[in-house]
């Protein structure tokens, strides 16, 4: 069973995240903040991440770097769930390491489907997907 760890500090995104993950099959992990976010997938690497910029204690661009510059966690694909979708933020994201941009609100369904493709993608597609994303950003 797969395991996707989420890190949002707001319970009714939590819940969405957890029912519909659930519901695909997969393990949820969850962190009310970065600094356990980052703590938790060091303890326990996921095989996916759904991550909110705006945290207590570390935002998500500071567990973006951490995740990405800790061996255990540097190649765990990464959504980005957030109302922080400027598009300087977004950027930002892709450049820390996210490999999917999404804002809220969100529809429970697609982030859904979007873990499970992300699962089964490798780390090379992902690079290209954010290359990708960068490149649409810019213009």
């Amino acid at each position: 069973m797969p395991r996707v760890l989420v890190i949002d500090d707001e319970p009714d995104v939590l819940m969405l995240c957890r029912v519909n993950l659930r519901h695909e099959g997969h393990e949820v992990l969850e962190a009310l903040d970065g600094e356990t976010g980052v703590a938790l997938a060091v303890e326990n690497p996921p095989d996916a991440v759904v991550l909110d910029l705006l945290l207590p204690a570390m935002d998500g661009f500071e567990v973006l770097t951490r995740l990405r510059g800790t061996e255990m966690t540097t190649d765990v694909p990464i959504v980005v769930l957030t109302a922080k979708a400027q598009i300087e933020d977004q950027r930002l994201a892709f450049e820390s390491g996210a490999d999917v941009f999404l804002s809220k609100p969100f529809v429970p369904e697609e982030l859904a489907q979007i873990v499970g493709a992300l699962l089964t993608s490798g780390p090379a597609e992902r690079s290209e997907w954010r290359a990708a994303a960068l490149r649409a950003l810019a213009e």
